[in-house]
């Protein structure tokens, strides 16, 4: 007996919808499994992180602060992905647009400005960002390297720049020799949308951006430029569509939403530059993007579950002394789980034996 994957030669559009339904569900199964191996209700558990979050209205704002970054990135790596351009490193060029935006808050502070400054902040965070990515893009187009190490590898280098400048220039003199800048005045820092909780206008942009990149890719030759490039590139080289040129675009687009969001970040829940200052986003974004189909719409839905993960995974620290760790598992578990049953989408399985296929 043999077992063999056989390719589709169609995919019936529900099962498109259906994988990562199946992937999220198999992701709880794992969990609830998990959780009794570790000597916990798995049934308590999973209500700590799934259900708990979404019955009190402080944590809904923390879930679109923590969804806020995840929006961001994974439309832009989604745009990536569809070209059939690997940026994976997207953490870095979030930790660069941090910088880029930051450094515009510090050179300001303590003088008298008005509302420019957050904006001129998004921007250079933008900036920082789209620059960051279009090393390894151009590396890509120009040498032939492969964008996979080089982006991913720019990820240490950003960090370290980050944790040079806490340490060194931008270093509170009055912070008691702690590695992090000043606390950035009231103009750097994001409107919130209400009085009392952390919940900002990144939020609402980040919408937007789902929303905008959403009709592009629908409605635009643009989009329909990013996806031929990544379904049949000989096809769009004979449409007049010029590959390298669109790893330019989706490479910049991408990174400008990872350093905006690296600002937006930083100029709003923490209100500082710090050594760290995320928790993987730019990584558990890859997750998102996958999970939400590639599609921006899907990408938002998405980012909004796995906001629901980290908070649910403080909670059960708190409430079950279970490890924030465990988040991270989940986290890999469901990408296991995406990518197990998109290889069951683009295959089928098939059982060879003596005189007989199944």
């Amino acid at each position: 007996m043999r077992i063999m994957l056989e390719r589709r030669d169609d995919r019936p559009r529900w099962l498109s919808l259906a994988s990562p339904l199946a992937a999220v569900t198999l992701t709880m199964i794992a969990g609830a499994i998990l959780f009794a191996l570790m000597g916990r209700n798995p049934a308590a558990a999973l209500k700590v992180f799934f259900i708990d979050p979404l019955s009190d209205g402080w944590a809904l704002q923390e879930l679109a602060v923590k969804a806020t970054p995840l929006i961001l990135i994974s439309v832009g790596l989604a745009l990536c992905y569809r070209s059939n351009t690997w940026n994976i490193g997207a953490e870095g060029q979030l930790v660069m647009g941090a910088i880029f935006g930051s450094w515009l808050a510090l050179a300001t502070h303590g003088t008298p400005n008005g509302p420019w400054v957050i904006a001129a902040m998004l921007a250079l965070g933008a900036l920082g960002g789209m620059c960051w990515a279009l090393i390894p893009a151009l590396l890509k187009i120009r040498f032939g390297v492969n964008e996979i190490l080089t982006s991913l590898m720019l990820v240490y280098v950003a960090e370290l720049t980050l944790d040079y400048l806490v340490r060194g220039r931008w270093r509170d003199p009055k912070g008691f020799n702690f590695p992090q800048s000043v606390n950035f005045e009231p103009e750097a820092t994001m409107p919130l949308l209400a009085e009392s909780g952390r919940l900002h206008v990144g939020f609402l942009i980040a919408i937007a951006v789902a929303l905008t990149a959403a009709f592009v890719m629908a409605r635009m030759i643009k989009g329909f430029e990013i996806r031929l490039v990544g379904e049949a590139p000989r096809a769009a080289r004979f449409a007049g569509f010029d590959d390298r040129r669109t790893t330019l675009l989706v490479f910049a687009v991408s990174g400008a939403l990872a350093g905006l969001a690296g600002i937006i970040e930083v100029a709003g829940p923490i209100g500082q530059l710090q050594p760290s200052i995320s928790p993987g986003y730019g990584f558990t974004a890859i997750i998102v993007a996958f999970l939400g189909r590639l599609n921006p719409i899907g990408a938002l839905i998405a980012a909004l579950f796995l906001a629901l993960t980290f908070i649910g995974g403080e909670n059960a620290q708190i409430a079950m002394r279970i490890p924030l760790d465990v988040t991270r598992v989940f986290q890999g578990l469901l990408l296991f789980f995406v990518l197990g049953c998109d290889a069951f989408l683009l295959y089928r399985l098939r059982i060879l034996s003596a005189g007989r296929t199944t």
